[in-house]
């Protein structure tokens, strides 16, 4: 099989993701498993830490993902139309939690621990002009109040909405 694509993700490969995720201007990184952005299933790792800002998204109605903590703990936050959490879901390492949630819903990640890696599973092709749909209500990654939101996301509680103003 001489143009065989394997991808073998040990310990090692895990931390050389994570420290370059700790030198990332976002503070997070992604590190692909499929061998192209048009293959038709995607995996990938995304590692980071707490204060990494996470925008709530939702991608098309078909795109479904699924998550899973490889190490340390990341919640999965879910939303209503009006930005107020309807579901919080502590995604630990050794399938105590693992999210799959429908395209269409929207949702948000807060890494809970430093240098969590999370596994992710979707439908491809990857398209980033389509991927997702930023949430109307939350700040965009570069605005000011973004940190404030992030830090509002890792303790915000079920029923909560963020307003711009709490953090």
């Amino acid at each position: 099989m001489d143009d065989a694509w394997i991808s073998y993700v040990d310990e090692r490969t895990i931390a050389e993701l994570v420290e370059r995720a700790r030198q990332a201007p976002r503070g997070r990184l992604n590190l692909n498993l499929h061998p192209r952005l048009d293959d038709p299933i995607q995996r990938l790792l995304n590692a980071g830490s707490p204060g990494t800002y996470i925008r709530p998204h939702r991608h098309r109605p078909e795109r479904w993902e699924l998550v899973m903590t490889l190490r340390g703990l990341i919640d999965a936050l879910v939303f209503d139309e009006n930005g107020r959490i309807t579901q919080r879901v502590p995604l630990k390492p050794g399938g105590e939690g693992i999210i799959q949630n429908a395209g269409g819903v929207w949702h948000g990640f807060v890494f809970r621990a430093p240098d969590s890696v999370a596994f992710e599973i979707k439908p491809g092709p990857y398209d980033a002009a389509t991927d997702k749909e930023f949430a109307p209500w939350s700040p965009r990654e570069d605005a000011a109040e973004a940190a404030a939101c992030a830090r509002w996301m890792t303790s915000a509680k079920i029923g909560e909405r963020w307003s711009g103003s709490n953090s």
